[in-house]
């Protein structure tokens, strides 16, 4: 059986997590400053590995759905890395969207439930876009 209680190995996992993804906003912000990304990516990686495991971590990067996604990622990390941060950045966003795809459906779902966003997302013309990927299992 799965556990979901809220371990403090998790917890640092979350906080890492949101690190990351607040230094590449503003590695992003600053003009793609590539020490900023390159620590947003480290933290983003380390944040997931303490949050779900490091096997389920490795599980879900090796995914033979998931290699285009974690080899696009990857490339645009090293891009990052060697200093063409705006190409590692796109290479990155592409994997990214790729890699959590699957994810989308429970995001949604929790978007409707939020009280002034879920009303907007009630809206047919939204609704529509959300009916689309409806029934899709999430992959970890």
């Amino acid at each position: 059986m799965v556990s979901f209680e809220m371990n403090d190995r998790k917890k640092i996992g979350l906080g890492l997590t949101g690190f990351g993804i607040f230094f590449t906003f503003l590695g992003v912000i600053f003009l793609f400053d590539k020490g900023l990304l390159a620590m947003g990516n480290i933290l983003f990686l380390s944040g997931v590995a303490l949050t779900i495991g490091v096997k389920s971590t490795l599980q879900f990067y090796m995914k033979p759905q998931n290699y285009k996604g974690t080899i696009s990622f990857g490339v645009g990390f090293f891009f990052v890395i060697i200093g063409w941060p705006i190409l590692g950045m796109i290479l990155e966003s592409y994997g990214f969207i790729i890699l959590f795809s699957g994810f989308w459906p429970t995001l949604a779902v929790f978007l409707q439930r939020i009280p002034v966003l879920g009303w907007f997302l009630q809206q047919p013309f939204v609704r529509s876009l959300f009916d689309r990927y409806r029934g899709k299992r999430v992959p970890v």
